[in-house]
């Protein structure tokens, strides 16, 4: 059974990562996101199913999968854990980035979604056409080491600190999902960390938090116009991956997140975009429709701004051709304010008690 459910999930994987080429066809475009939403729906009701039969993701099976990690220490049900289908870096973090002068960079659309750092005046893009093929990159910015961490299933673009207990670590995938969200692992203890929280949620390092670095989710015009002088990260290998192209065509219109066995949102629709700020006295979450409708919402002294001109990486199969979703910053006094812009589902996995603004 443990042999058949590894199948099982790892063609459910790669039938998703197959829905870019669907969305490919000579189709139109509603069809084409609706039609990827279907599948993903369906392929979410299976692996459920079939990880319900097998809920026995235990450290056992993990250790026989060669991981050393120390699952005695925990502060989870590894029951909530689920394989995503690849094995351990099957999807290849970048250890060794390579960037571009932003006047040398080419072939990106002025609106596609870039996540963007700045820190002591050194700024750096990191495009979602490569994050989403790779979603950690581990780099040192102005001499502070950081990860750069994307997860596509909950769209949670977050950058990390990656000095741990005085020790500079490096992160790299496990293949594992919990709440349909990237599980991580540091490379020195195997510790595996959850990406939407930063905490290490099983290993030696068991309730370790990771330091959040301010970031953006913004448009490549805005960025290189805001740092004509930044660098922007660029293919190690352009033939590697299909850069530009998005594997997960449709899912930001699915009714259903994939590969989440939660409670959905009451009174909101579970991919509808969100807003969060964790760092005020308890979290900020406002919906991205509010925001549209009102450009700006100010809560506990927090100012949340929403601009248009950004395309979303999730919607049709060529990023550069995704729909208009904008962007949001959140500054306090002028100064930006780490912040997600993910999905209400996700706010009701990791932060039940946080009611949306809507």
């Amino acid at each position: 059974m443990k042999q058949l459910d590894w199948h099982w999930q790892l063609f459910a994987h790669d039938t998703l990562f197959m829905l870019g080429f669907t969305a490919r066809q000579p189709a139109s475009t509603g069809h084409a996101i609706h039609s990827g939403a279907i599948v993903i729906a369906l392929l979410a009701a299976l692996l459920l199913a079939v990880s319900t039969i097998s809920a026995a993701a235990q450290p056992d099976r993990w250790r026989s999968e060669g991981w050393t990690t120390d699952f005695s220490k925990s502060t989870i049900d590894f029951a909530t854990v689920m394989s995503g289908g690849p094995p351990k870096d099957g999807i290849p973090p970048i250890d060794d980035p390579v960037f571009l002068p932003v006047t040398e960079a080419s072939g990106l659309d002025d609106k596609e979604p870039v996540m963007s750092v700045v820190i002591n005046g050194a700024a750096r893009a990191y495009p979602l056409r490569i994050m989403i093929w790779h979603e950690i990159v581990n780099d040192t910015l102005a001499g502070q080491p950081i990860s750069v961490t994307y997860c596509p299933l909950c769209n949670a673009a977050i950058v990390f600190g990656r000095t741990v207990e005085g020790a500079v670590t490096s992160f790299g995938t496990t293949g594992k999902l919990r709440n349909s969200d990237l599980v991580m692992y540091d490379r020195e203890t195997e510790s595996w960390w959850q990406q939407f929280t930063g905490e290490a949620i099983t290993g030696s390092r068991t309730g370790t938090k990771l330091e959040v670095i301010p970031s953006r989710l913004e448009s490549w015009q805005v960025f290189s116009t805001r740092h004509p002088d930044g660098e922007v990260l660029a293919p190690n290998n352009a033939g590697l991956r299909d850069y530009g192209r998005n594997p997960y065509a449709g899912y930001d219109s699915s009714s259903v997140p994939f590969l989440y066995r939660g409670a959905m949102p009451e009174g909101i629709a579970p991919l509808s975009y969100v807003v969060v700020v964790r760092e005020a006295s308890e979290p900020l979450a406002v919906s991205l429709d509010k925001l549209r409708r009102d450009n700006a919402v100010t809560l506990d002294g927090f100012e949340f701004t929403w601009v248009p001109g950004v395309r979303s990486a999730l919607d049709t199969s060529s990023i550069a051709q995704g729909r208009e979703i904008g962007s949001v910053t959140v500054t306090r006094d002028g100064v930006d304010v780490a912040h997600e812009l993910t999905f209400a589902f996700v706010i009701g996995a990791f932060l039940p008690q946080t009611v949306i603004v809507q």
